[in-house]
């Protein structure tokens, strides 16, 4: 992670840097946080105890960051006749809305503001369209779903294949469903959230906790006529069995919205923050946000290639605190990959901490438009891959469509990453991120188009089962081979030291199937036969430990 004072030098910098962030909006920056009635001493007066309880378990200490806006400050800029937008702890700032220079002028003559931000030209008028890569399709008919490869308890109707194709299924047949989890989704909007039957059970059974408008915040109302949230949450929420289950159906959710569809100005990417603080305030596990920011209404303030380097687009320094608070941001990838000129992430997918998502079809390829990497500093990007060409989503009515964005690649992951965080609480999720790329079927050579490729959901659960009681995870105790194995397995001792080597052999749901000890000293092998040529084709795990280090390796079985 970055350290926060890169973090702050930077974002001085971009604020200096810009001017309007909307038509009559700006953003205001404060000096500082002096004087203020709230203290890191007695976080429970601006944090929930869910948000301290997830600070506690990943030891991340509470910090002058994490204090809001000094309500004096607020006071005053209100006292100008300023109408207050929304604040943000993190960046220690305020949006607001005038038509008024006499107020501008008043707000900078206040000691405590640092600066005033305007962006954008109020003569630039927008036929925008956020999502215009999007496509969508008809009504789906029962006759297109595919019959299942494997026997479920959910039938998952529609949204078999994008669940099975991330080995999901399992997972769910495991129990983890999110029961437990807390999911904040920042969209654009929830329509007929409240009346579409495949939302049904998330109100019965209080599944929704709440919703905020960082847009429209005088009308507060995110079920208002946006279309997009609605799809996005029902790859994760949906739940009516023959038709569609989503990812993480019995996980809870709180509805947000940063984005305004019909326009795009910076203001969103500040919008997008301070909802991403309020997800943190309730102790949200994952975000996710199928959001990304590349060219505004007025081209002056397009982000170029370089500003996709995980330090300046404001958006993704909010992203990166907000993973820094021990949060799983789960971000689209984008749709620019057919872009001649722009075929890169954009923000905040490019940030360092930020779990970006490309897009796939029903058969594992690329879909065409998923953005590609590497970020401008040279990062891999994409880190994972999805359904997201033809996935089962909400239409608005009673039924489901198809649509093709990486916008439903990213909730597809984040809810079945839900369902891993739910099964290895303890794990951070670095750990679970990690865990997923070590599964993905190009972990042996990421790339920035495929970049780890599409995860083993149940690979990745059965690497942090097998070292859940390790303190340290190591690589290359021994070289293992020949992988894949058929009559034997053998391991090469590359540690310099003699020791006792452990060893244990599980399948792909964590059961033990083969283990042992042995002293070695370096350069010995160590032969595994006992029973190994029984074994039936698959994934199979071989944790190594020797003293307090520990390795796993993934090996394949084929007879």
């Amino acid at each position: 992670m970055k350290k926060l004072l890169t973090i702050l030098l930077t974002l001085a910098m971009t604020i200096a840097a810009m001017a309007q962030i909307a038509p009559d909006k700006y953003y205001v920056q404060f000096t500082d946080k002096d004087n203020s009635p709230y203290s890191i001493d007695n976080p429970s007066e601006f944090l929930t105890q869910r948000a301290i309880d997830r600070r506690a378990k990943y030891s991340i200490v509470i910090t002058s960051q994490d204090l809001p806006v000094n309500p004096q400050y607020i006071t005053g800029i209100a006292a100008t006749g300023a109408k207050l937008l929304n604040s943000t702890r993190w960046m220690n700032g305020l949006t607001i809305y005038t038509t008024q220079q006499s107020v501008l002028d008043a707000i900078n003559a206040l000691p405590y503001v640092e600066s005033i931000a305007k962006m954008n030209d109020r003569s630039v008028t927008s036929d925008y369209d956020k999502f215009k890569n999007e496509s969508f399709g008809d009504e789906l008919k029962p006759d297109n779903i595919k019959e299942s490869a494997v026997i479920s308890s959910y039938d998952y109707g529609y949204a078999q294949n994008q669940i099975e194709q991330l080995n999901g299924v399992l997972l769910h047949d495991q129990g983890f469903r999110g029961e437990g989890m807390v999911i904040a989704v920042l969209d654009a909007g929830y329509d007929v959230v409240k009346t579409q039957p495949l939302f049904d059970s998330l109100w019965a059974n209080d599944q929704i906790l709440g919703s905020k408008d960082f847009v429209y915040t005088d009308a507060n109302n995110v079920y208002a006529w946006h279309y997009h949230g609605r799809m996005v949450l029902s790859c994760m929420g949906a739940n009516i069995e023959g038709l569609m289950v989503g990812t993480a159906p019995k996980a809870s959710y709180w509805l947000l919205r940063s984005e305004d569809g019909a326009s795009e100005n910076v203001i969103e990417e500040y919008n997008w923050v301070s909802a991403a603080e309020f997800a943190d305030s309730v102790g949200a596990d994952v975000i996710n946000s199928s959001l990304g920011y590349i060219d505004f209404d007025n081209p002056f303030w397009d982000h170029t290639y370089d500003d996709m380097n995980g330090s300046t687009a404001v958006v993704t320094l909010g992203a990166d605190i907000a993973a820094s608070k021990g949060i799983m941001v789960v971000n689209s990838a984008g749709n620019s990959g057919q872009n001649p000129g722009f075929p890169w992430i954009g923000a905040p997918a490019d940030g360092f901490d930020v779990f970006s998502i490309g897009a796939v079809d029903g058969d594992g390829n690329r879909a065409e438009f998923s953005s590609i990497g590497p970020t401008a500093d040279g990062r891999t990007k994409p880190i994972l891959m999805a359904k997201g060409q033809g996935s089962t989503i909400a239409d608005d009515g009673d039924g489901v469509t198809f649509g093709s964005g990486t916008s439903f690649s990213s909730p597809i992951m984040a809810g079945m990453t839900a369902c891993l965080m739910q099964a290895h609480p303890n794990k951070t999720p670095g750990e679970i991120m990690e865990s997923l790329k070590d599964s993905g079927n190009n972990s042996g050579s990421p790339d920035n188009y495929m970049g780890w490729g599409i995860p083993d959901f149940m690979q990745a659960f059965s690497i942090l089962t097998i070292i859940e009681n390790d303190d340290v995870y190591f690589r290359d105790l021994v070289n293992v081979f020949p992988n894949p194995f058929s009559e034997h397995l053998d391991m090469f001792v590359l540690y310099k030291n003699s020791d006792r080597l452990k060893y244990r052999l599980s399948d792909n749901i964590g059961k033990v199937i083969l283990s042992g000890e042995t002293d070695v000293r370096p350069g010995q092998v160590v032969s595994l036969s006992n029973g190994i040529d029984k074994l039936g084709d698959g994934v199979y795990f071989l944790q190594i430990t020797m003293g307090t280090h520990t390795e796993v390796e993934k090996v394949f079985k084929v007879n």
